[in-house]
Parts: structure tokens; C-alpha cells; sequence
């Protein structure tokens, strides 16, 4: 995954503002706006039935808000066995402050052979993905928040799109649900059912009715 930050916008775009803020459940990130992009992008959803991108999308590591550095590190002894990669090889030195992510700041995780040091090397997925459900816990308590919405993102207080998604690299694009039914029970989780809600009925509005689009009811 690339890094969180501003991404380059379609010409299409619209930035629809919320009719509230919604604070995740962290406190950050708040939405304010959504783009309009998450309602018509598609990919293919279920990553595990994926038998084609070779878990492309863990590329480059990803960025594990401050929230989530705490609870990895609380687990660390039993990660470390069960992955066998010391703590010191987790993350890249540096913590990048950001007011937008839990915590207020990110590290990134290491790459290792062309892949997040987190990615299963001896078949698919994310090895804090399988801890966590082979020992009973709540995996969201241990991925971070970047990790769970891509390819969704959030950037200035709007619900948009990854750069992968934009510059069209993510290879399992245009097949499958929207981008946004596909993070849906994510963002639930995160920003709670009133979010969820104003986002359904977006969606059944269509992109049509965009404020700023050029078919906008005036």
C-alpha cells in the first residue's frame, strides 16, 4: 500500500460534503466529505479468493498509526514467535506526525524481498491477520486503520480514494463491488452505523445528484 496522503483526483471527482463530522472511534480521523469515486470504482473484494495479484497491494508496506504500534507492541513476544521477526525489524525508524491518524502520528512497516515483512512469505495474507484470528482476538485491535479501508483512504477530513486506485496500479480493479460496499462493515466499524447510513443513501442518490456535478438538481 502506498502511504496515506493526498492522492491525484479523477476529473470526475466530487468532494460531497457530510451533512456532519464523523470521528472514528479513535477520534481521528473525522470525516467531513466523501468522494464521489468510492461509489463507482469496483474490485475484486474478497482478497483471500484472489488467485491473481500475488498480494501486489503489500508492495510496499503500510503505514501503522501510533493506536496500533501500542497494541502490536503489547503483543510483541507472541508475534515474534509466531512470525519470527523480531520487533526490531518491524518498522522503518521515524515516526511521521499526523494530526488525521490515531495517535497523531504513523511508522511504516519494513519491506523485505519486495513485500511487507507482515505478509504471510509462505502462501497468502497478513501475518497480524492470522494471529489475531488463530488466537480469538479482534483483528481490527491490531491492523491499523490504513490497512482495513484501503483502497479506500482519508485525506483533509474526506472518505477518498488510494493512490493506487487513482493512478489505476491496483491490479484487481474494475471487477467485483464498489470500492465503498466493499470497505462498508469497515467503516462501520470505525466511524460507526450513522456514517454507514448517510453513505447508503448517497449511494442510492447516484452520482447524478453530486453537489457541483454537472447534473446537480438546481
Amino acid at each position: 500500500m502506498s502511504g496515506r496522503g493526498p492522492s491525484p483526483s479523477s476529473g470526475d471527482a466530487v468532494a460531497w460534503p457530510l451533512p456532519a463530522a464523523f470521528p472514528s472511534r479513535y477520534g481521528a480521523p473525522v470525516l467531513t466529505a466523501v468522494d464521489t469515486e468510492i461509489f463507482r470504482h469496483r474490485y475484486f473484494t474478497d482478497c483471500m479468493a484472489c488467485g491473481f495479484c500475488e498480494d501486489q497491494c503489500c508492495s510496499w508496506g503500510v503505514d501503522v498509526d501510533l493506536v496500533h504500534v501500542t497494541n502490536l507492541t503489547e503483543h510483541a513476544a507472541s508475534l515474534e514467535a509466531y512470525t519470527g521477526i523480531p520487533r526490531g525489524r518491524w518498522f522503518r525508524a521515524g515516526v511521521l506526525r499526523d494530526p488525521e491518524m490515531p495517535g497523531g502520528g504513523s511508522v511504516r512497516t519494513r519491506v523485505s524481498g519486495g513485500r511487507c515483512v507482515f505478509r504471510n512469505p509462505q502462501g497468502r495474507g497478513c501475518l497480524i491477520h492470522s494471529f489475531a484470528l488463530e488466537r480469538g482476538l479482534d483483528y481490527h485491535d491490531l491492523k491499523p486503520i490504513v490497512d482495513c479501508l484501503f483502497p479506500l483512504t482519508f485525506s483533509g477530513g474526506t472518505l477518498t480514494t488510494t493512490v493506487e486506485v487513482d493512478e489505476r496500479s491496483l491490479i484487481c480493479l474494475d471487477t467485483g463491488p464498489t470500492l465503498y460496499r466493499g470497505v462498508r462493515d469497515e467503516l462501520g466499524y470505525y466511524f460507526g452505523a450513522g456514517l454507514v447510513e448517510t453513505l447508503d443513501e448517497l449511494e442510492s442518490q447516484g452520482l447524478r445528484d453530486a453537489p457541483g456535478s454537472a447534473t446537480a438538481a438546481v
